[in-house]
């Protein structure tokens, strides 16, 4: 007895027409399954069309319950919650075209069914998508259905052979041959035989859907930023805000004052950076304006920029997270936009939309307090990178990315405040988002062992739009002390802090404050992020170890 691979269970009557094992019939759905993904996927890339099947139902699954597992997904896998978010989706498809197999093996039709099913759910995903694909992804649906019938059903007939072939040995057995080694084409030797086909058969179907799949996401993740590559040559600044040449102190293992593009997080809804084509992009400016504006990205690179380093943080970030960079950004003033369309008396609230559909708003008021607010097209010197929002996206100083980092931006609409509520309202989270002053201990590490007794603590602490006037440090719940500060191009930026301690050897504590420019001390009250931002004291154990 048996399953798969080996003497079929379900076999009671070698008489009767045989059946394929449940786990090969199992593994031949799966692979049926991820034939059908990646025929999605390489379709979705060979006529241009975004989002993939696959995408638009992780897409609709986010929507529907980011509320809940927003903050999980965070605190589980960081900025890679994406990454964990398309490979649950994966799984979930290959766990039902699993169940398909082994509903059909008696039954091939079910496998028309499932199929057809989850390719029609992936079809209605995308025409609902804010990007909507129309007609095409019926077509899409029904060539992934198809392909993963087909996977499935041949797969099947292999492993049906086998089962046949098992069969056939089994009642063999009661008749001993007189040789030592079956012959090719009976007993073991058909088993053998078989076996090898159905496990070819299905390595090599995986095999080439997984190299399916990865070609459809190399090809679409590559594509608009080879062509910006290409095509953009950023404007001279008319104002670039000079960075500090260098800052009176070092600490090995601290952030730097500038956060490299590659190392700034990244966190949104989006499980695919949109790819965004600059020729036919345009920015439009509406709502309750006088001049409606539509820019296309040539007019918005020939408008007067400016270059500013912001601090830029994600509300999700615990005490003492990584959720939050300081880049340089450049890009056109939002104000210089605003009054070339001229906003109107009653105007309330800058409501922006993102090619993906995504929104955000912020009080029009924040623009009136000299913070820095762009709409930003470039990053550390380069043109945007796709994940960040390419081409271009919103930079406000001092406020949360949920309520005004639009990136992939396509729409800034002029409203009331009630006229219109950003996509995290509706889940839960406050309207307003000012960002809450906040410190963090790089170096030590928690839990690290350093040599003393000579100690340098180190990390940042920020206010954007406000500004850090002061950082304290309490050791082993001692007195606060006065850090000394890094230098700083402007108050929208954080700032890099360092305190020199002599300790003994031994286990120590260290916690960090910040003060802000207008007198605010950081809290010590422990709050969650949800709804607008989480408040505490950074706080590290580390040993001290005889130098």
């Amino acid at each position: 007895m048996s399953n798969g691979l080996l003497p079929n269970p379900d076999r009671v009557d070698v008489g009767l027409p045989p059946i394929a094992g449940a786990s090969s019939a199992a593994a031949s759905g799966a692979v049926g399954a991820a034939a059908a993904l990646a025929a999605g996927q390489l379709l979705a890339v060979v006529l241009d069309v975004a989002p993939s099947p696959l995408l638009a139902v992780g897409g609709e699954f986010v929507d529907r319950f980011a509320a809940q597992l927003k903050e999980l997904a965070v605190s589980l896998f960081g900025t890679n919650d994406k990454a964990a978010l398309v490979l649950g989706t994966i799984v979930v498809s290959i766990l039902l075209g699993a169940l398909a197999g082994v509903g059909a093996r008696r039954r091939r039709w079910v496998t028309v069914v499932v199929f057809g099913a989850f390719a029609a759910v992936g079809a209605l995903a995308q025409i609902s998508d804010p990007r909507p694909v129309g007609p095409v992804a019926w077509l899409i649906a029904a060539v992934s259905a198809t392909a993963g019938v087909a996977v499935t059903w041949f797969l099947l007939g292999r492993a049906t052979a086998l089962a046949g072939a098992q069969a056939h040995a089994e009642a063999s057995t009661a008749q001993p041959s007189s040789s030592s080694e079956a012959p090719a084409g009976t007993g073991a030797g058909a088993v053998a035989l078989a076996r090898r086909r159905f496990l070819g058969g299905l390595g090599g179907l995986a095999a080439l859907s997984v190299a399916g799949a990865a070609i459809g996401r190399s090809v679409r993740r590559s594509d608009v930023a080879a062509q910006a590559a290409r095509k953009v040559r950023l404007p001279v600044p008319r104002r670039r805000r000079s960075l500090p040449a260098d800052q009176p102190f070092t600490v090995p293992g601290a952030t730097p004052y500038v956060t490299s593009n590659d190392a700034f997080y990244r966190i949104d809804t989006a499980l695919s950076a949109p790819q965004v084509d600059i020729d036919s992009w345009r920015l439009r400016i509406d709502g309750m304006v006088d001049d409606p504006l539509e820019l296309t990205y040539s007019d918005l690179l020939a408008l007067p920029s400016v270059e500013e380093p912001v601090t830029l943080q994600c509300v999700s970030n615990q005490v003492g997270g990584d959720l939050v960079g300081n880049a340089v950004w450049q890009g056109v003033l939002l104000t210089d936009l605003l009054e070339q369309a001229g906003v109107r008396d009653g105007a309330e609230q800058v409501f922006s939309r993102s090619v993906d559909g995504w929104t955000c708003g912020f009080p029009t008021s924040a623009l009136g307090d000299g913070r820095v607010a762009l709409v930003a097209y470039a990053m550390n010197g380069a043109p945007l990178p796709v994940p960040h929002g390419f081409p271009a996206r919103l930079v406000v100083s001092g406020l949360y990315g949920y309520v005004s980092a639009t990136k992939w931006l396509e729409q800034i609409e002029l409203t009331t405040w009630e006229g219109n509520d950003g996509y995290w309202v509706p889940r839960g989270w406050a309207k307003e988002g000012p960002i809450k002053i906040a410190s963090r201990i790089d170096v030590p590490r928690a839990g690290q062992a350093v040599s003393g007794p000579a100690v340098s603590l180190g990390g940042v602490a920020w206010l954007p739009a406000t500004g850090v006037a002061a950082v304290e440090v309490s050791v082993d719940q001692g007195p606060w002390m006065r850090a000394e500060l890094g230098l700083v191009a402007s108050d929208d930026t954080w700032v890099t802090w360092r305190l020199a301690v002599e300790l003994a050897p031994g286990d120590h504590s260290a916690r960090v404050r910040a003060i802000g420019r207008d007198g605010r001390t950081q809290t010590a009250r422990r709050a969650e992020p949800a709804p607008d931002g989480a408040t505490g004291l950074h706080e590290v154990d580390f040993e001290v170890q005889r130098s």
